[in-house]
């Protein structure tokens, strides 16, 4: 989770714990099973957007992956995510960046991002979120994307989002990709409500 305003999410991070994240999740399955369907093996490089406290850099190590970076505006997320993995810590790059803003260096195979690009309700930080992307993919790589679905939240953590259908997305992401699959995911939050996500898989064409 990210959004421009770093402060806010270093705050939402220190004050709050798991327990306490809307977005908290102790099993990424539909992550998984896409990033499973977008062909994984242990030299697959995979770049998790935003991913914070999510578990699925763990569980990506788990499947013998070595090469899996983890971008997120927060540093004190990222701090929190090292202490949980303990050992396994070593084997993940760690990144503190604001994705609007960051400079790609290298090509990824997997794009993942369960719940940032909703969070950019400003087209010039949807375009630089789409730039970098498409800097960071090479051609048929894979992007995961999951968002709030059209009947899903209208804000986040105090802050307005985006909500997207996957055809909506796609259209978003222009004709550089070919989606591939989608998911409608009902995730339930630590407090027991149901939140609408879409989760799509893309390719980027040549």
């Amino acid at each position: 989770m990210q959004d421009r305003g770093k402060d806010h999410w270093d705050t939402v991070y220190s004050e709050k714990s798991q327990s306490q994240l809307s977005w908290h999740q102790d099993d990424p399955t539909a992550s998984v099973k896409l990033c499973t369907l977008a062909g994984i093996t242990p030299a697959t490089s995979v770049i998790d957007i935003g991913g914070g406290r999510s578990p699925l850099a763990a569980q990506l190590v788990d499947k013998g992956l070595k090469d899996i970076t983890v971008l997120d505006i927060s540093r004190v997320a990222l701090e929190k995510a090292r202490e949980a993995m303990g050992g396994n810590a070593a084997r993940i790059t760690w990144t503190v960046a604001d994705i609007t803003r960051w400079t790609p260096t290298r090509t990824y195979d997997i794009w993942h991002d369960r719940a940032v690009f909703h969070f950019l309700t400003v087209t010039a930080d949807q375009e630089a979120y789409l730039a970098r992307m498409k800097r960071a993919l090479g051609s048929g790589g894979h992007a995961i994307i999951a968002t709030f679905a059209p009947d899903g939240p209208e804000t986040c953590s105090g802050l307005p989002v985006m909500r997207y259908s996957p055809d909506s997305l796609s259209e978003r992401l222009g004709p550089g990709y070919t989606r591939l699959a989608d998911r409608a995911i009902r995730h339930e939050t630590p407090w027991g409500s149901a939140q609408s996500f879409q989760f799509s898989l893309f390719r980027r064409l040549a």
